[in-house]
């Protein structure tokens, strides 16, 4: 008979798991109930805790989906949960030492639910633009056009080989990255258009191709600046449409920005040189195989999404600075997302960008910086992280 509102089945699986009844009985305030074919011949058991009062708690989590369809037919689902000793504990090499490790699994599943973390929603329509040299951005442009809302920015050399498509079913730009900034849903790129031809103003004629004496201009419409000797005979061919300006060329670049919910960037060197990159961003670099895998983690990428605000604040206690003199830097210099920025005389912190690493805790001199506890998420490290 159990004691307490709580019921606590352990299940050593067919006596295949190294359970020392004796000891996580004497270890343990709540009196704990042992089985060896709990998912079998003893599923009257877990039936008949499901239809009483208290919790029930469940040494297993290979049959969560049979115990909860026993939870739901009584009507006790919120009541039921898990937790693992077998996988965890009673399998391994050590299994017969492991009754410490137990008692502390069984003693976590009892712990309250947490309350949940502040958080920041990141929402994503699927607006994706693409950066990367004619061919491979094309490409890809191509493969997603049906999937999400494509953007390519074409940057590298110009003249070629690709080519645009032979009908106009999403924007096509080109030019040299100035600023990147953002996060999932919400990306900033401003960019310089440095080539004559503006491939927003341009009608693909190919007029301008077949009239350059020096076949400068491919089919990507770009003007190779090398090849080029200033005929202009392109200008008179464009004629009244005006899309092509030469002025740019003498460094009054024509600056443009944008803002992207998805960013997939391939380029040889990425725009952004991080050691954790932001949700949203992926740069596979020019390998092919790579850039499928970053599409498809892409694809998964759209709707709206809530993130943990993993780090509290405390600005009073921040010492970055005081009477404009230079203090503390240290979460600043240990951020591997850049989330953290001076702020003046202290911090700021971007949930956005903070994937929760909370090593800017551990160096906070100061303590105004605290990682916000979770137990969901703190059991589950201590699980995974002691090595029997």
């Amino acid at each position: 008979m159990d004691s307490g509102d709580k019921k606590i089945k352990l299940c050593d699986c067919n006596r295949s798991s190294c359970v020392n009844q004796a000891a996580l009985s004497a270890t343990l305030d709540s009196r704990v109930t042992f089985h060896s074919n709990l998912c079998r011949d003893e599923i009257a058991v877990v039936d008949e805790a499901c239809r009483s009062s208290g919790d029930v708690l469940i040494g297993c989590t290979q049959e969560v989906s049979l115990f909860s369809e026993l939870a739901e037919d009584a009507g006790a689902v919120d009541k039921l949960s898990f937790f693992n000793t077998r996988e965890l504990a009673g399998w391994s090499a050590e299994g017969a030492m492991a009754t410490p490790k137990m008692a502390a699994l069984i003693a976590a599943a009892q712990l309250p639910a947490a309350d949940p973390l502040p958080g920041v929603t990141m929402n994503s329509a699927g607006n994706l633009l693409i950066v990367g040299e004619a061919g491979a951005a094309l490409g890809w442009a191509e493969r997603l056009k049906a999937q999400l809302t494509v953007t390519v920015l074409m940057t590298g050399r110009a003249g070629s080989d690709a080519e645009l498509p032979p009908v106009r079913q999403y924007p096509i730009f080109s030019g040299r990255v100035t600023s990147f900034s953002g996060h999932l849903g919400a990306f900033n790129i401003a960019w310089a258009q440095e080539n004559p031809i503006d491939l927003d103003l341009c009608v693909r004629c190919n007029a301008c191709i077949r009239a350059c004496p020096e076949g400068a201009i491919g089919y990507d419409y770009q003007i190779d600046s090398t090849r080029c000797k200033s005929h202009h005979a392109c200008l008179t061919a464009c004629g009244d449409i005006q899309a092509i300006d030469f002025s740019r060329l003498a460094g009054e670049a024509q600056a443009r920005n944008d803002r992207f919910d998805l960013v997939l960037d391939l380029s040889s060197a990425p725009l952004l040189n991080r050691v954790e990159l932001p949700e949203g961003y992926l740069a596979p670099g020019r390998d092919p195989l790579d850039q499928a895998l970053a599409v498809q983690d892409l694809l998964a990428l759209t709707g709206e999404f809530d993130k943990p605000q993993y780090v509290a604040f405390r600005e009073k206690l921040c010492a970055h600075s005081r009477a404009k003199k230079s203090g503390c830097s240290n979460c600043i210099d240990v951020c591997a997302t850049q989330a953290i920025v001076s702020n003046g005389n202290t911090i700021k912190v971007d949930p956005y960008l903070c994937q929760g690493c909370g090593t800017c805790a551990t160096v906070c001199p100061s303590g105004a910086l605290s990682y916000i506890y979770d137990g969901k998420r703190h059991n589950y490290c201590i699980t995974r992280t002691i090595p029997f």
